[in-house]
């Protein structure tokens, strides 16, 4: 079996964030992400867990002003003070939770900017956060969003992600590949998996182009997750999507894919 974790950001989202875990574990989830958890203390996300008894496997490093339309500040110069500010926190909260990676957003750029400068500042803060994280032993994750969802994020095709992980042999940076930001820009997912999959250390999924349950749009994932199965992947698969009524109602599309 595919090994699923339930992504509190997204899924039960009828219940407030402390009873997800529960909610998460008792659907059959051994493992949970979510966005932010930098709204609650550490110890206290890290008993809920325990009491619930699923792993933390991923959350994302503090993103700027998400309130005011910033999706990360990695690629801005001139932040490289809150970038590592931002990047200590993370790691006090996944040393804390047990957590083993991060992801790292790169952020948006302005319309019409030169985006290899960008590009730059993104590649210098990331040497930045791997060489923190790998203090703690946790690893940095770089994901390629599609430009529908996030105009102007740095990072759109795999391609732009393996080009900097890549780049400098940074041995503890790797991919986050959620197969619907592929889908949505028309990426050959199957390709991708195979031509990447020594750099993915955690997928996504949903469904395209409504986000909804992966069994609900234009994608057949069965063959995919056959694929990462026959590959031998030991991370996990992160269910991003937004449930089209109840979570629990949504979930047999594990039964019909897997």
């Amino acid at each position: 079996m595919t090994r699923f974790a339930a992504n509190l950001s997204f899924l039960f989202t009828e219940h407030p964030f402390e009873d997800r875990f529960a909610a998460a574990a008792q659907a059959g989830f051994a493992a949970v992400e979510f966005l932010f958890p930098y709204e609650h203390k550490p110890e206290t996300i890290r008993q809920l867990a325990d009491d619930a008894g699923v792993k933390v496997v991923l959350f994302n490093a503090p993103p700027g002003n998400w309130a005011g339309g910033e999706r990360g500040i990695a690629c801005l110069a001139g932040r490289e003070g809150e970038f590592n500010e931002g990047i200590e926190q993370a790691a006090q909260y996944a040393r804390a939770l047990g957590c083993p990676r991060i992801h790292v957003l790169a952020g948006v750029t302005p319309k019409g900017a030169r985006r290899e400068l960008y590009s730059n500042t993104f590649l210098q803060n990331i040497k930045t956060a791997a060489s923190h994280f790998s203090l703690h032993g946790v690893e940095a994750l770089i994901e390629p969003i599609n430009p529908i969802d996030m105009p102007g994020y740095l990072i759109n095709l795999p391609e732009d992600a393996a080009e900097i992980i890549e780049s400098d042999g940074m041995n503890n940076v790797f991919m986050q590949f959620d197969l619907y930001h592929g889908a949505m820009q028309n990426v050959d997912l199957m390709g991708a998996v195979w031509r990447y999959m020594p750099i993915i250390h955690h997928f996504q999924v949903a469904g395209c182009p409504d986000r909804g349950e992966p069994n609900s749009g234009n994608v057949d994932y069965s063959p995919i997750f056959k694929l990462i199965k026959q590959m031998d992947f030991d991370g996990w698969v992160g269910c991003e999507y937004k449930p089209k009524t109840d979570t629990l109602a949504g979930l047999s599309w594990i039964n019909e894919l897997d």
